[in-house]
C-alpha cells in the first residue's frame, strides 16, 4: 500500500472508504462503505481501485468505483447500491487516515478543499477575464439586466441588427476592434519613442555640463609668504 492514500478513513474504531466526501444537498453528511463488512469479492477490487491511479486521481472515490469492476465482473459502485452498503455519516465523527501519521476530520478537509477549489475557479475566471479583453458576452449582460426569460438575443436589438449588417455578422465588430488595437499600439510606440530621445538627449547635456566644469576649473596652491631684503615674495607650497 503507498504511503499516503486518499478516501480512507475510520469512524470511531471501523475503516471505511468515502465514496462521497458530500451528498448533495446534505453538505455534512459523507457517504461511506465500511470495508470490513465486505467479501473479498468487493473488498480486494475496491482497495485496488483506491491505490490506482484512477482512485488517487478522483475527487470522489465514486467516480473511480463506477469504472471499476469486482471478480465478478460488476461495476463495484453499482453493486455497493444494490446491496444497501453505502451509508450516510456526518463528516463531524469521520477521521480521515492518508497515512499512519496523519488524522484529521473530514468536515475539515472538505473546508480546505471547497476554499482551495473556489480559489482555482476565481483564478479561472480572472484568466478568463484577461483573455477576453474585458469585453462581456452581449447576451450575458441582457439576461443580467432583464432576466433570463426576456432577455433579447443580440442578433434582435435593432442597435445590434445595423452593427451585425456593418460588422459583417460580428456584434462586437472584430475588425473595428482590431484596428482600435493597433492604433492603440501606434501611439504607444511613438510616446515610447518619444521618451528614449528625450532620455538621450539629457544624457547628452548631463555629460557636456561635466566635461566643461572639470576644463574650467582652477587649482590653488597654497602658498606661504617671505621676506628677502625688505620685499615680500610668496613661495608656493609643493
Amino acid at each position: 500500500m503507498a504511503s499516503f492514500l486518499r478516501h480512507i478513513g475510520k469512524h470511531g474504531d471501523r475503516k471505511l472508504a468515502i465514496v462521497f466526501r458530500e451528498v448533495p444537498g446534505e453538505s455534512h453528511m459523507a457517504l461511506v462503505v465500511y470495508t470490513e463488512t465486505l467479501n473479498r469479492n468487493i473488498h480486494d477490487p475496491l482497495v485496488r481501485c483506491i491505490e490506482s491511479d484512477i482512485g488517487q486521481n478522483s475527487n470522489d472515490l465514486a467516480d473511480a468505483l463506477n469504472r471499476s469492476y469486482t471478480t465478478n465482473g460488476e461495476i463495484i459502485l453499482q453493486k455497493l447500491h444494490a446491496e444497501g452498503m453505502l451509508k450516510k455519516v456526518n463528516t463531524e465523527v469521520i477521521v480521515m487516515t492518508p497515512s499512519p501519521n496523519t488524522r484529521i476530520k473530514l468536515s475539515e478537509l472538505n473546508k480546505i478543499l471547497d476554499e482551495m477549489q473556489k480559489g482555482e475557479e476565481a483564478v479561472k475566471k480572472l484568466a478568463e477575464m484577461d483573455a477576453s479583453l474585458g469585453i462581456q458576452d452581449v447576451a450575458a449582460v441582457a439576461r443580467k439586466m432583464r432576466g433570463n426569460k426576456d432577455a433579447a438575443e443580440p442578433s434582435t436589438i435593432p442597435a445590434n441588427k445595423r452593427r451585425i449588417e456593418s460588422t459583417g455578422g460580428d456584434v462586437l465588430g472584430d475588425d473595428s476592434i482590431a484596428n482600435n488595437l493597433r492604433q492603440q499600439a501606434l501611439r504607444m510606440s511613438a510616446e515610447a519613442n518619444g521618451l528614449l530621445a528625450e532620455a538621450a538627449r539629457l544624457t547628452k547635456e548631463a555629460e557636456s555640463l561635466t566635461s566643461s566644469t572639470i576644463s574650467g576649473a582652477s587649482i590653488d596652491v597654497p602658498t606661504k609668504v617671505k621676506k628677502t631684503k625688505g620685499k615680500v615674495k610668496k613661495v608656493a607650497l609643493v
